[in-house]
C-alpha cells in the first residue's frame, strides 16, 4: 500500500472510532444519568422525594381505605 492510501485508511479508522465513541456515549444511559446528576442534582433529589411521597401515599391509602 502506498503512503497516501495508508494515510486515508488511518483517517477513516480514526473517524470510525470517533463515531463509535459518540454512539456509545449517546446510548450509555448510566453514564448520561450520572453526568446529569453530577451537573445538577436538585431535580433528581426532588424527583426521588416526590416518588417516595407518592409511594407512601398509595401504601397509606391501601392500608387505611375501607374496602372490606
Amino acid at each position: 500500500m502506498s503512503s497516501p492510501t495508508k494515510s486515508r485508511v488511518a483517517e477513516a479508522r480514526a473517524e470510525l472510532e470517533n463515531t463509535l465513541d459518540a454512539i456509545e456515549d449517546k446510548l450509555n444511559l448510566r453514564k448520561r444519568v450520572t453526568s446529569s446528576y453530577q451537573a445538577n442534582p436538585v431535580p433528581w433529589i426532588i424527583g426521588a422525594a416526590v416518588a417516595a411521597i407518592a409511594v407512601a401515599g398509595v401504601v397509606a391509602w391501601a392500608i387505611l381505605s375501607d374496602d372490606d
